[in-house]
């Protein structure tokens, strides 16, 4: 599959996630990340849709594919700080939310007038 076709699939698997067809949108999303184990966007979908599913052990498990892909990403830290929360372990939980929130102070730096709301 084409890079092109990998992002085709996982909106719409994020569709048939919003229309309520939670399996088709699963089955999409793994297709996609079956298809291309490199593609981030597939394993953060499927961390969020599973972990909106409230199946944390799936989530995790993608999530922490799609961290291996991009351990500087301030969603998937948060993402994985979420799912460590759920699960009960508080530590990890805050020890990825730290993470998030040093990205989104990176963000800032980068682009100051976006943090300040353009001013």
């Amino acid at each position: 599959m084409t890079p092109a076709e990998i992002q085709s699939l996982v909106e719409d698997a994020t569709f048939d996630y919003t229309m309520g067809d939670h399996d088709t949108a699963l089955a999409k999303l793994r297709q996609a990340a079956e298809a291309a184990p490199a593609a981030f966007e597939a394993w953060h979908a499927l961390a969020e849709i599973n972990f909106s599913l409230r199946r944390f052990d799936d989530a995790l498990a993608a999530a922490q594919r799609a961290h291996a892909l991009r351990p500087d990403d301030l969603f998937i830290n948060t993402t994985l700080s979420r799912i460590w929360m759920e699960k009960g372990d508080k530590p990890k939980a805050e020890h990825f939310g730290a993470q998030a929130k040093i990205q989104s102070w990176k963000d800032q730096l980068k682009n100051p007038e976006a943090a300040q709301g353009g001013l």
